[in-house]
């Protein structure tokens, strides 16, 4: 059985809040030792709250100034390639979603295609035989139909 959708929203009970804080750091931290430990990567977190004066540091202070010096010593190029912020995340996003748009209005236009040829070879005349354009459309769908056919009997 699958999840719930979590709504992610400010909890406003203080006690809740600072327990749901420590739990969710807790569960980072050791996400982040098993991809170091798996992956072999190195990483480091820095956790910023307004319970404590200073910021939680994992591993160490010293292993994470490591990690950014490494970090800050590599090209800039190499540096940014995997970093976005929000709008190149939502910029990303959209281009995805309008290529999804694009397959989509192309397979629309296929069925309706296909849908109008069938029309027409049933005999319902919807077809407005002085159009050019869609009589185009109605024999490519013909040479297309007839492709399919011979390849199969092939």
């Amino acid at each position: 059985m699958g999840r719930k959708a979590t709504v992610y929203e400010f909890i406003s009970n203080e006690y809740a809040r600072k327990a749901t804080l420590k739990k969710r750091k807790a569960g980072l931290l050791k996400k982040l030792s098993e991809l170091t430990t798996l992956c072999g990567v190195a990483a480091c977190a820095i956790i910023f709250s307004s319970y404590d004066a200073q910021p939680d540091v994992w591993p160490s202070k010293a292993e994470a100034c490591q990690v950014l010096k490494k970090f800050k010593s590599s090209p800039a190029q190499q540096r940014g390639k995997n970093m976005m912020d929000q709008t190149v995340l939502l910029k990303r996003s959209i281009l995805q979603l309008n290529g999804r748009l694009e397959k989509r209005k192309k397979k629309n236009r296929e069925l309706e295609k296909e849908l109008a040829l069938a029309e027409t070879m049933a005999g319902e005349n919807n077809c407005d035989w002085n159009n050019l354009e869609q009589l185009k459309e109605l024999d490519y769908q013909l040479q297309e139909n007839i492709k399919l056919i011979t390849d199969k009997i092939k």
